[in-house]
């Protein structure tokens, strides 16, 4: 899961309109962001593995810090009290406390069974990158969703506020394409530097919603 996973934070704007997009981003994408950092540090691991399923060629068995169920409800506790220890805004910490859990709901859908519920396992997933089809029309549904929602939540102030949202909205697809359909990573060390990437929609969240408002003012809280 890619697009799905953005599409969860762009949605989140919906029932947390005071945090910013940014932040939002960091908790659906925290397990994917701490990952190539922990695989540059030797502390997980992932084989290189064309065929593994249809839509990877990567063999995820080795990330318990990162992408356990149990692992990511300890990360979305903490990013939480952090968030609440900032603006004392419980529901806003609940939701990114969900919001980083999530990221391994959704990767149970797709992911054969892979994703460890506790560090040692057992592990679980549904397998849905074992067909093509069902995995593209899961992942652009969910980001159209997701997109729909937050653009029905906020609007532009200004030409910035469209052109960042639209811009990143065609970037990400191209991403997840050119994942998808490009040749596979040269080994562990490559993929995991091309994927410290990611931490650059973090900023780009909060540039975006620096030119956007809300369509309707929330119930007063300071943004975070």
């Amino acid at each position: 899961m890619f697009l799905g996973h953005y599409a969860f934070g762009l949605a989140a704007k919906r029932v947390a309109p005071t945090v910013s997009l940014g932040t939002l981003f960091l908790a659906v994408q925290l397990a994917d962001e701490l990952w190539p950092l922990l695989l540059l540090l030797g502390l997980e691991h992932v084989r290189v593995a064309p065929g593994a399923t249809r839509m990877t060629p990567l063999d995820f068995y080795d990330y318990p810090i990162s992408h356990s169920l149990l692992a990511l409800v300890g990360w979305g506790l903490g990013l939480g009290a952090l968030h609440f220890a900032q603006r004392r805004n419980w529901r806003a910490a609940g939701i990114l406390a969900a919001g980083v859990v999530s990221h391994w709901v959704l990767d149970v859908l797709v992911h054969r069974p892979d994703m460890p519920v506790l560090p040692q396992g057992p592990r679980v997933g549904l397998g849905l990158w074992n067909s093509v089809g069902a995995t593209v029309a899961l992942e652009l549904g969910f980001y159209a969703a997701g997109l729909a929602i937050y653009t029905a939540t906020t609007r532009p102030v200004d030409r910035t506020g469209r052109f960042a949202l639209w811009a990143l909205v065609l970037l990400l697809v191209v991403v997840w394409a050119g994942a998808v359909a490009g040749p596979p990573p040269a080994n562990e060390r490559a993929l995991a530097f091309s994927a410290l990437a990611l931490w650059l929609v973090v900023p780009w969240g909060y540039w975006i919603d620096r030119h956007r408002t809300l369509r309707r003012e929330p119930w007063p809280h300071p943004r975070g």
